[in-house]
């Protein structure tokens, strides 16, 4: 039977990079986008090029109050694409950051963060639970920044601490059921994330790579690749764990 991964945020980046390594190891892929509707269309076209079943769901991951009706969705499109009741991967992908001194974010600046990255994946997760087959798997997306500290990152930061405890005590409840979870943390990478920094500034590039033992940023299908490698079959023995994709950054 084919698997099926439902990614968040799919239509750019490392949330992209995934689901086309996934699919390029025989795994379908449902994903969502928030905007850039286009981008999402432009993932799904390449998913189906390379032969695999792929459809593209609107979702704001910060609106808790949606997420019902989209677990509705979600049934139906499976049903529909794939004559199936549930699907094989959640893989919590979607976020934003923001870049700011502590001293200067703002009570809207740190509810936003934690209404995606930390509610949003709470909820949306116990929502889908009873879609998710027995024996699947969950992986959350952390960051590097809960290992070593950078500047003006401290909310972002936090709300991926959260995940990363969330990820552990859902290993552990979610284990009478086979489900593994655990959680990817990635290094410096040139996405479009945060304004594209790491991606378009050469300094701010070469500043990392001096930092990071391979010698250089990561790009997305660094973090792709390690997901689908996480993702694969065969790794459901490996749960409640936090695996950091960065190079070898600040060791």
């Amino acid at each position: 039977m084919t698997r099926i991964a439902l990614i968040t945020g799919a239509n750019r980046g490392l949330g992209r990079s995934t689901a086309l390594h996934l699919a390029e190891a025989g795994t379908d892929v449902l994903l969502t986008y928030r905007s850039h509707a286009d981008e999402a269309e432009a993932v799904t076209a390449q998913l189906r090029a390379l032969g695999r079943t792929a459809v593209a769901l609107p979702l704001d991951t910060s609106d808790t109050a949606a997420f019902p009706a989209f677990a509705d969705t979600v049934r139906g499109t499976l049903e529909e694409h794939w004559d199936r009741e549930d699907f094989d991967i959640l893989l919590n992908n979607a976020g934003h950051g923001v870049h700011k001194p502590f001293v200067e974010t703002t009570e809207e600046d740190f509810d936003g963060l934690m209404n995606v990255h930390v509610k949003g994946v709470f909820f949306l997760t116990r929502t889908l639970l009873p879609l998710l087959r027995d024996g699947g798997t969950i992986l959350n997306t952390s960051t590097g920044l809960t290992r070593f500290v950078a500047a003006e990152t401290s909310a972002y930061a936090a709300a991926k601490g959260a995940v990363e405890v969330l990820t552990r005590y859902l290993a552990k409840e979610l284990g009478p059921r086979g489900i593994a979870v655990n959680v990817l943390a990635p290094g410096a990478t040139a996405t479009a994330f945060g304004g594209g920094a790491v991606r378009d500034r050469q300094e701010t590039r070469s500043a990392l790579g001096a930092v990071t033992a391979m010698g250089r940023v990561g790009e997305a299908d660094d973090i792709g690749a390690a997901a689908a490698a996480l993702l694969a079959e065969g790794t459901s023995w490996i749960t409640g764990q936090r695996i950091e994709a960065s190079g070898g950054m600040l060791l």
